[in-house]
């Protein structure tokens, strides 16, 4: 087949949850590149990606997407159904969740009665077919069957259809004339009940028409098909199976679409009518070598869900041309390490364990961001790169970029472009050495940075070396040590989770099972030393995340609660250095802030407040000394896919916080930034303030602010209006003019706390360090 390629990009879809509208502050950024199902409903294609869910109109060629930001939860969708007559969606979730989406609405309604069951295990709770009948849909799951009425939007009877009336698994059903049809596993066969019956909660009305495990069911014209678990299909005729087609793989899918039959295998599409006779067969091609997932047509298109491109459409019955429809986004949900830069952000998939563990290895490939683009570079451009985790982007060249290899050593990319894979043969890195096996080469290369003098920093794990420095002009690599601290016998300590580098050119990282360890190397001779022990205040000796702020502290996280180093720059004189926790009160009571919780990164904004993730209690936003929790989101109260947050990057030009979930990647409009060199581009807006403009909710900005600032509003005749200091007056501390960062906040009000007036206001810009001046202007009209 010939191949084309039609990749479309997402416009806004106005859906929400029902409690809040995340879209003005949220952004979305989702791979739609594995699509698991595809359904038609109103004309439209719905396509089911993980836990995101983007539409396709044909006609138009407009598409639509449903997320996280627009209320869904963020679980793994197992399921999906379009009603027609009730212009509505239904998705079901593999943990029980269902949710129902409207047409022309902006709500999300959850449906919680599965998940909130007690009688029902956890692991019974996945929902894996709806199947309408009337103004119901039979909701088949790891338990039984529900019934749900479209109508009154809530559940009614549930069919627990065992033969002595147990919970068993039914993964679809099917009705035909008079008889509803259940597709059981675990031996359950197929059974079958009077639809019209009164009284289906009675197991005793459910007989059994075969035994054995069987995955699917559909109708087509008055015939009903079924999928069993040997990888064969079978009619059903007076309740008598008689097979008609094995296949080499298990069919992923076997479902009616437009009066035929449709059954999805890895490589082939086959559509047969009613009686079995082939129609047409849609064969995976060269141009997208790919695994067939879904399949289901509309008007005389067919429509393929795969794992690789999203939805590939072409011509039914005759296949000519595969279009590639999908929204730009990352190559997968999974984001690991995230990093941007002034236009863009840079993601790598890796992984590996809490415990530092890639095995085992995957092999995928990294996505760049730049000007709302996604650019995809897959694994088999990569030189066989596994595992790639940490990005460092050059600070002189920011098309330089390096991404760490968790097995295979740090792989260089110009312009964009994979150019060099560092390893044991060509640079100075080194592979671990196994005891029983000298000549096994694993090269794990994790945290790395770049200094002020341009060096690359990286760290190795399981080596006697593993700090190294790389000079990109140069091409000279160094190696440094830790036998002061950490044994040299294999396996003494797993590896390193972060790596900083303050002002002082001080190497702080974060290792497994020695704290904190510091590293000097500009000194002569180097020095080392760590901090680790319960006597220096350490929760644990397992550091995971480590950042240094705008006073030069060192905040440290790890397995178990966050830690301090107010004064980094006495560590190696102090002969007994200490880390502080942060108490604050709650309800009166003295706490430790993040008391036991595993810290999974730490990052600072230009205002120096922390942003904080947790492995399962979302993301904080601190104030610049812990003692206020500006913000606090969970999957709960915002569109975070996952309470595990993997990584988090700030944009300092614009504000833009991305958050890597295991789930999914959004970003987040905090409105910081980080300081300017010098005031030459300062500015106001909006300008003129015009009526109708919410002064003290969306704020007067004055952007463009150097690192110490003072800011005086006075009106056209030079009387006092407001006043406001750097680190004196910051955001979210109450005041009418805020700073944060390289940016100002002012909500209308002078120092009596009372609305201004309309008029002219002369905005007075004084950096307190170099006496630079600036003035603006602002005009308010009420």
């Amino acid at each position: 087949m010939i191949k084309k390629s039609l990749i479309l990009l997402f416009f806004a879809f106005s859906f929400s949850g029902v409690a809040q509208d995340f879209s003005a502050s949220w952004t979305g950024h989702f791979s739609f590149y594995n699509v698991s199902q595809v359904i038609q409903g109103n004309n439209k294609i719905y396509a089911v990606a993980d836990n995101a869910i983007f539409t396709y109109d044909p006609q138009t060629n407009a598409t639509e997407q449903i997320t996280t930001i627009n209320g869904l939860s963020g679980e793994t969708i197992s399921s999906v159904y379009y009603s027609v007559d009730y212009g509505l969606l239904l998705i079901g979730y593999s943990n029980g969740l269902m949710e129902v989406v409207f047409d022309n609405d902006d709500k999300v309604l959850s449906v919680v009665d599965i998940v909130d069951k007690i009688t029902i295990p956890q692991n019974a709770k996945r929902i894996n077919h709806f199947d309408p009948y009337g103004n119901v849909v039979y909701v088949s799951t790891n338990f039984g069957i529900s019934v749900f009425n479209l109508e009154r939007l809530e559940f009614g009877d549930t069919y627990f259809i065992g033969s002595s009336g147990e919970q068993i698994i039914v993964n679809e059903t099917a009705i035909l004339g008079d008889y509803i049809y259940a597709a059981c596993s675990n031996n359950n066969g197929i059974k079958k009940a009077l639809v019209t019956s009164p009284n289906l909660v009675d197991y005793n009305n459910w007989q059994t028409v075969t035994t054995g495990d069987y995955l699917q069911m559909d109708v087509v014209q008055d015939q009903l098909y079924t999928l069993r678990n040997n990888r064969s299909l079978y009619k059903i005729n007076n309740d008598v199976l008689s097979e008609v087609a094995s296949y080499t793989n298990l069919p992923s899918e076997v479902k009616a679409a437009n009066g035929v039959l449709l059954v999805t295998t890895k490589s082939i599409v086959y559509a047969y009518d009613a009686n079995f006779n082939l129609q047409s067969q849609v064969n995976v091609s060269s141009d997208f070598n790919t695994i067939f997932q879904s399949a289901t047509i509309l008007g005389n298109e067919m429509f393929i869900g795969t794992k690789d491109f999203g939805v590939l459409s072409t011509n039914y019955p005759n296949p000519t041309i595969f279009i590639e429809i999908h929204p730009d986004g990352p190559l997968l949900n999974s984001p690991f390490k995230l990093q941007t830069i002034p236009n863009g952000l840079w993601v790598t998939f890796g992984e590996y364990s809490v415990t530092l563990n890639p095995y085992p290895l995957n092999s995928r490939g990294v996505s760049y961001y730049d000007n709302n683009s996604w650019t995809n570079t897959p694994y088999t451009e990569l030189f066989d790169a596994k595992s790639l985790n940490f990005i460092s982007v050059n600070p002189e060249n920011n098309n330089q970029v390096f991404i760490s290899s968790f097995f295979s050593g740090l792989l260089k990319f110009e312009d964009g472009l994979p150019v060099v894979l560092y390893n044991e043969s060509n640079s100075g890195l080194e592979s671990l050495q196994l005891p029983n096996d000298p000549s096994y080469t694993d090269i794990r290369v994790g945290a790395s940075e770049f200094d002020s003098n341009g060096l690359l920093w990286t760290l190795t794990s399981l080596i006697n070396a593993p700090l190294k420095s790389y000079n990109p002009t140069s091409n000279q690599w160094q190696s440094f040590s830790f036998k002061d601290i950490i044994p040299a016998e294999f396996g003494s300590n797993l590896g390193f989770s972060d790596l900083v580098i303050d002002s002082d050119q001080t190497k702080w990282i974060a290792s497994f099972n020695y704290g904190v360890i510091a590293v000097k190397t500009d000194s002569g001779s180097p020095q080392i030393k760590n901090i680790v022990s319960d006597e220096q205040n350490m929760p644990d000796t397992y550091v995971t995340a480590l950042a240094i702020d705008k006073r030069n502290q060192l905040w440290i996280g790890t397995y178990k609660g966050l830690r301090v180093l107010y004064n980094p720059s006495d560590f190696f004189t102090n002969s007994n250095p200490q880390v502080d926790n942060i108490i604050i009160k709650e309800d009166g009571i003295a706490k430790e802030l993040l008391f036991q919780q595993f810290i999974t990164d730490i990052e600072v904004d230009g205002g120096n407040n922390k942003w904080i993730g947790t492995d399962n209690s979302g993301l904080f936003y601190f104030s610049s000394d812990g003692q206020k929790t500006i913000y606090h989101f969970t999957t709960d109260n915002s569109p975070l896919p996952s309470n595990r947050i993997n990584d988090i990057s700030l944009n300092s030009s614009n504000g833009e916080v991305y958050i890597a979930t295991p789930k999914g990647l959004v970003s987040f409009d905090s409105g910081s930034s980080g300081p300017a060199n010098d005031l030459a581009n300062a500015y106001v807006y909006p300008n003129p303030v015009r009526p109708g403009f919410n002064m003290a909710q969306d704020k007067i900005k004055i952007v463009g602010l150097s690192d110490d600032i003072n800011i005086k509003i006075t009106d056209i005749e030079g009387n006092l209006v407001t006043e406001a200091q750097s680190r004196i007056n910051d955001r979210y501390s109450g005041y009418n003019l805020e700073i944060d960062g390289g940016t100002a906040y002012w909500n209308g009000k002078n120092l009596a706390n009372n609305d201004v007036a309309s008029g002219v206001y002369l905005i007075m810009l004084s950096d307190l360090e170099t006496f630079e001046t600036q003035v603006l202007k602002v005009m308010i009209v009420r």
